[in-house]
């Protein structure tokens, strides 16, 4: 059988428990980071894409107003040639 000491540790047995310890952490934080920045990104996209829609209405409305502005184009007749 193993016998194993379960009261003392060593020094580097300390230490490497440390590591890990604060290795965890920072990757909770680097996680919650990452989980911001994409919240951030979203909220982004969407502010950019109601900016791009409320343009394209406007534009939409512009064209729309130009049209009705125009008179109706006269239709032309087509012109009978001649048959071969």
């Amino acid at each position: 059988m193993n016998a194993r000491k379960t009261a003392e540790l060593s020094p580097e047995g300390i230490a490497r428990s440390d590591r890990k310890r604060l290795a965890a952490e920072e990757g909770v934080r680097a996680l919650a980071d990452v989980e911001k920045q994409a919240i951030e990104v979203r909220k982004n996209m969407a502010r950019l894409r109601e900016i791009r829609e409320a343009k394209e209405r406007e534009t939409e409305r512009e064209k729309a107003a130009a049209d009705a502005a125009l008179p109706a184009s006269a239709v032309k007749k087509r012109s009978r040639k001649p048959a071969r």
